[in-house]
């Protein structure tokens, strides 16, 4: 298949995830409402998490399988093994340090610097207080779709690589039937993404859409990856960066995760919480079953 045909798989597959970012604008969503949305988006990452780590484990099952037969070394074993846990440390740790600096961030104090005696057009200390870094500003529900969209771009970045590294090996109809696949999960992910956006409100309780340009930026981190990883597959083959990139999604997923089961818990409604998971995990693992039935 040519370049052209196959970064055009890539933008189907990862342009997808978009379906699901109007969900984000849903005006006072009841608190009901909320607690399955966000129940939901976690039964997806968790599929997502399982999906993850399966395929960056399989590497590492076929040089052990290769090592009790003999027909191997300890060398490959070590070597994705060090990239699994490698990736799981940065995935999840980085995004640890991150949330600790932003949250220093929000909290610090803003410089005041004494307001001038004389001098035209002079800048008034009000002006000076409070100006914050734009990430620094967004609510805790913004900067939790942001990580999740980062989440789910790592874990798109790997898939992109396979469909590219399919095409450019010929396999026209696996690279093909890959697209069908991910492009089904991508639009269950864009949905999770926004979760934590619906009911969103300010500091006095009133309601916050995000703006479609918004939505648009965090589609495009969770997807865009998708297309790159694509070009990068069509013309560099390398399991060991699929391993890496694999486990760097599940380490940032299973932060984002523990977020969202934290805001889940306040609600009380456990039930609900139930109802969510099992509907998000059902979602992720039928998409994963008609991939599988395609004989993917």
């Amino acid at each position: 298949m040519s370049l052209a045909g196959t970064l055009l798989l890539g933008l189907i597959a990862g342009g997808t995830i978009l379906l699901g970012m109007p969900l984000g604008r849903l005006r006072r969503p009841a608190p009901s409402l909320r607690v399955v949305l966000n129940a939901t988006a976690v039964g997806i990452l968790v599929f997502l998490v399982w999906d993850v780590l399966t395929e960056a484990w399989e590497p590492i099952d076929e040089a052990l399988g290769a090592l009790h037969e003999g027909s191997g070394g300890i060398g490959p074993v070590l070597g994705y093994g060090s990239l699994f846990v490698l990736g799981l440390v940065v995935g999840l740790l980085s995004l640890v340090a991150y949330e600790t600096w932003m949250a220093r961030t929000v909290r610090r104090p803003a410089p005041v610097r004494p307001e001038p005696r004389f001098g035209p057009g002079a800048m008034a200390t009000g002006e000076l207080s409070g100006r914050r870094a734009p990430a620094a500003a967004w609510s805790p529900a913004r900067r939790l779709a942001l990580l999740i969209a980062v989440g789910i771009g790592l874990h798109n970045f790997a898939e992109g690589l396979a469909i590219g590294q399919s095409a450019s090996t010929g396999a026209v109809a696996l690279a093909t039937m890959l697209v069908i696949g991910f492009a089904l999960h991508n639009a269950t992910e864009g949905f999770g993404i926004v979760a934590p956006l619906a009911g969103d409100t300010a500091d006095d309780g009133s309601p916050v859409r995000p703006s479609w340009a918004l939505l648009l930026g965090l589609g495009a981190i969770g997807g865009a990856p998708t297309f790159l990883g694509t070009a990068l597959g069509y013309g560099f083959t390398s399991e060991a960066v699929s391993v890496l990139f694999l486990t760097l999604a599940a380490g940032s997923i299973l932060y984002v995760v523990t977020q969202l089961l934290g805001i889940a818990a306040k609600s009380g409604r456990r039930d609900l919480l139930a109802y969510g998971l099992l509907a998000g995990l059902v979602a992720g693992f039928a998409t994963d079953a008609i991939v599988t039935l395609a004989g993917v």
